[in-house]
């Protein structure tokens, strides 16, 4: 049924390519796909939070340090940790997931690669190995979702290790500018 309604809306033109691409990989790679866009949504959001929001929150973190009259206490230096583990957890919220999505994409690839698999021997008991034209079907539902895996789940790597990165110093500079030095 989904396979008629994207016909239906590729038409002939550059769609009809995406929708051959899809039908060639299977069921499995309408997974991949749907993996890699919430990967890239969240790759998104968190690039726009650290341009973005997190500039105006770090204001926001030095102003309430500021207004403190208590700087050096033991109190005023459990207050300055839990502000900054409360920055290190803004910023880093949505990592866990980037992370929990690029190792899964791989790993979508391979089911791809058992359920083609299966595809092939299906035939081959079918039919014998004499058909190649019927075992291609089932090759390429087994090597097109593995390969969309990797690209999927390689292409989050790098966005994942400069937000890792970033994270990193932010939290260090926060760090640094939440002075002790004040009013005891």
């Amino acid at each position: 049924m989904l396979e008629a309604v994207l016909w239906r809306l590729a038409g002939s033109g550059p769609l009809a390519a995406v929708v051959d691409f899809l039908n060639a990989g299977g069921p499995v790679l309408l997974l991949v796909g749907a993996a890699g866009l919430i990967l890239w949504v969240l790759i998104l959001e968190r690039w726009f939070y650290l341009r973005f929001v997190f500039p105006r929150m770090e204001q926001h973190v030095l102003a309430e340090w500021r207004r403190r009259s208590n700087r050096r206490s033991w109190s005023a230096r459990r207050v300055r940790e839990a502000m900054i583990r409360r920055v290190h957890a803004k910023l880093s919220s949505t990592l866990p997931l980037i992370q929990t999505l690029i190792a899964a994409c791989p790993l979508l690839g391979l089911l791809g690669t058992v359920t083609g698999m299966i595809a092939v021997f299906d035939v081959v008991a079918l039919v014998g190995t004499g058909d190649a034209e019927a075992m291609a079907a089932g090759v390429s539902r087994a090597t097109i979702p593995t390969m969309a895996g990797m690209v999927v789940g390689i292409s989050g790597l790098f966005p994942l290790y400069r937000f890792s990165a970033r994270v990193r110093q932010a939290t260090d500079r926060i760090a640094d500018r939440l002075d002790t030095r004040g009013t005891a």
